[in-house]
């Protein structure tokens, strides 16, 4: 009693070495993403990326009767397709990890009710993709699971009705307003040597720099966005030149361009790396979206269609997947509150670790 044993002295050394810094965890034993998959309606159809989707579906309400129904079944839908593309089933899931943008996030409870996985929902509205993906890394990495999904989702029109006004009003959008993203995407992690790896995760702040427009989310994010990407720089003492492209989730147009200029005052440009999930989903000249796309289904698509098959082959060797939410509720913004903005980040690579990339 009262003595620290060598096994213990072990585990909390090495539990202090996954730690780089403030707020960046270090995976050990980097996990890999080994099966994804990705869902998108109409209007992703019509974009850019339409050729990636596993499936695009021109029916807002998937089959269902309402719009929030139509999203639970799209998360369940992706779900069963990362788990086919894997070639698993969901008792082989330890913990599914999850959440989405409506109230007590019912597109996600009600969606993945069937399949009966432990289940952790989770809340931080845009940024929840690279929040589940963060947790369900540190999970397989610390061997308190096997196998982690990690899967969000959005849909327009239920967002629309949530945080806006009815679709049938036909309210003016301003050119700072985004378009919520109908898609879902899934990922499955699990400890196996294969890419792509998650190396890295830096955990964000919530960052507040007093704006009230709920029309202008991009402003209300950028800041949140530096923030992290600032702290990981530090945590870890990369640079951003060491890294292929690093993805904002859904700054859209104005968020960027505020993003890469308070990057650009802090000293440290990014803007020929830079890329926004929000303005590679849609054609902006083509899609009346004005800034471009939003809400968690919109940086869940982009990475789970386009971003990781580029990297499992190599075509992108390293990284940063940071998607970035705005913390508001309809009560918060009818109450007058400004928005409070959060900022996930993961080094995603197609090595392992250094010594793999040198090789």
């Amino acid at each position: 009693p009262g003595q620290t044993t060598s096994n213990t002295k072990h585990e909390v050394k090495s539990m202090q070495t996954k730690r780089a810094g403030r707020q960046t965890v270090q995976l050990s034993h980097p996990p890999s993403v080994v099966s994804f998959a990705n869902i998108g309606g109409r209007m992703e159809g019509q974009g850019p990326l339409s050729d990636y989707f596993d499936e695009l579906s021109p029916d807002t309400f998937f089959g269902k009767k309402t719009w929030e129904q139509g999203e639970s079944a799209m998360q369940e839908r992706v779900l069963r397709r990362a788990l086919e593309k894997g070639g698993l089933t969901a008792g082989e899931l330890d913990y599914v990890l999850a959440g989405d943008l409506l109230n007590q996030c019912i597109g996600t409870s009600f969606g993945l009710r069937s399949f009966h996985i432990p289940f952790y929902g989770l809340y931080g509205a845009c940024s929840t993709m690279a929040e589940s993906l963060c947790l369900a890394g540190m999970f397989v990495d610390t061997k308190l699971a096997s196998r982690c999904l990690a899967v969000t989702s959005s849909h327009f029109c239920s967002a629309e009705r949530q945080f806006r006004f009815p679709l049938e009003y036909g309210g003016q959008r301003t050119p700072t307003a985004q378009w919520t993203v109908t898609g879902s995407g899934a990922c499955i992690v699990a400890g196996k040597d294969r890419p792509p790896y998650l190396r890295a995760a830096t955990v964000g702040t919530v960052e507040d720099l007093g704006i009230t427009d709920i029309n202008n989310m991009g402003a209300a994010m950028a800041p949140a966005a530096a923030k992290t990407l600032c702290q990981f720089f530090n945590d870890t003492g990369a640079k951003p030149e060491d890294f292929d492209l690093i993805l904002t989730g859904d700054l859209g147009f104005v968020g960027s361009r505020l993003f890469e200029r308070l990057m650009q005052a802090q000293g440290c440009p990014i803007a020929g790396r830079h890329n926004d999930c929000g303005l590679m989903i849609y054609d902006r000249l083509r899609q009346d979206v004005h800034a471009g796309g939003s809400g968690c289904g919109c940086a869940a698509s982009v990475l789970c269609s386009f971003i990781l098959p580029q990297i499992a082959c190599q075509r992108l060797k390293n990284v940063l997947f940071m998607a970035t939410g705005a913390l508001m509720s309809p009560t918060s913004v009818q109450q007058g509150e400004s928005i409070p903005g959060i900022a996930h980040l993961l080094h995603l690579s197609a090595f392992a670790g250094k010594e793999e990339e040198v090789r």
